[in-house]
C-alpha cells in the first residue's frame, strides 16, 4: 500500500510538472500572438497618423460594450484581435486615396471600400486569428439596415462581433479630433449614435453603450490604454 501511495504521489508531482510547462508554453504562444497582432496594427495605424490609437482605443471600447452584451465573447482573444486588425487591409490602399485631403471621386471609393475585403485575404492566412477576429475585418463596415458593405448583410446577420464594433469606432470617430472638425463630447456621441439606433446600428450593442459610465469611456479616450485580455 505505501509503494502504491508512493508510485501515485510520484506520478501526481509529475502531472503537474508537466501543466507547469504546458501553461509555461502557452504562456509563451499567447505573447507572441499579441506582439504579432499589434506589430500589423501599427503597421496601418503609421500610414494614417492623425489616427494614433484609434485601433486601441476601438478594442477597449468594445471591449466593454461585450462586456455588457455578452461577457464570454468579451473574453475570448479574438474578438479584441479582430477589433485591433479591423483595418489591415488599408495597408493595400494607395496613399494618394489614404492621404487624400479633398473629398474621394466615386472610383476613389469603391477602392476604399475594398479594405474590408482585402483585410479579410489578410487575416485568413495568419494561422492563429480565426472566425472571431475574421469577422470583424471583413464585416465592421456593415448596417443594421443592409446598407453597408462589403456584403450588405442586415441584422443580426451581421457577425456579433462586427455589430459591437461597428459601435465603438463610430464613438471613437466623433470623440477623436479630425482634419475636418474638432472632438465632440462624449454626450453628443451617445445621441448621435442613438440617433441611429435600429437603421445604422444594433440596438442592443447602443444600449450597450448606454449603460458603460462616462468616466469608463473619459479614460480610453484620454489614456488609449488597453489591457489586453488576450494577455497571460
Amino acid at each position: 500500500m505505501r509503494e502504491r501511495e508512493e508510485e501515485f504521489g510520484r506520478y501526481i508531482a509529475q502531472l503537474r510538472a508537466a501543466l507547469r510547462r504546458e501553461r509555461a508554453h502557452a504562456d509563451e504562444v499567447s505573447r507572441s500572438y499579441i506582439a504579432a497582432v499589434r506589430a500589423l496594427t501599427n503597421a496601418v495605424e503609421a500610414r494614417d497618423a492623425y489616427t494614433g490609437k484609434h485601433a486601441e482605443r476601438v478594442a477597449a471600447y468594445g471591449l466593454e460594450l461585450a462586456k455588457i452584451l455578452d461577457p464570454d465573447l468579451a473574453y475570448d482573444p479574438q474578438l479584441e484581435f479582430g477589433f485591433l486588425l479591423h483595418d489591415v487591409g488599408k495597408v493595400a490602399v494607395p496613399d494618394a486615396i489614404l492621404h487624400k485631403p479633398a473629398a474621394l471621386t466615386t472610383g476613389e471609393v469603391e477602392v476604399m471600400r475594398r479594405h474590408p475585403v482585402l483585410g479579410s485575404q489578410i487575416v485568413s492566412h495568419i494561422d492563429f486569428l480565426q472566425a472571431g477576429a475574421q469577422d470583424v475585418v471583413l464585416h465592421h463596415h456593415e448596417r443594421w439596415d443592409g446598407q453597408g458593405y462589403p456584403d450588405h448583410l442586415a441584422g443580426t446577420d451581421i457577425p456579433r462581433p462586427a455589430r459591437i464594433f461597428a459601435v465603438a469606432d463610430s464613438l471613437d470617430a466623433i470623440t477623436t479630433d479630425r482634419p475636418y472638425r474638432r472632438a465632440a463630447s462624449i454626450g453628443h456621441a451617445r445621441r448621435e449614435i442613438a440617433r441611429v439606433s435600429g437603421s445604422q446600428f444594433d440596438p442592443e450593442a447602443v444600449e450597450a453603450l448606454m449603460e458603460v459610465p462616462d468616466d469608463v469611456l473619459e479614460g480610453i479616450r484620454d489614456e488609449a490604454l488597453l489591457t489586453s485580455v488576450a494577455a497571460p
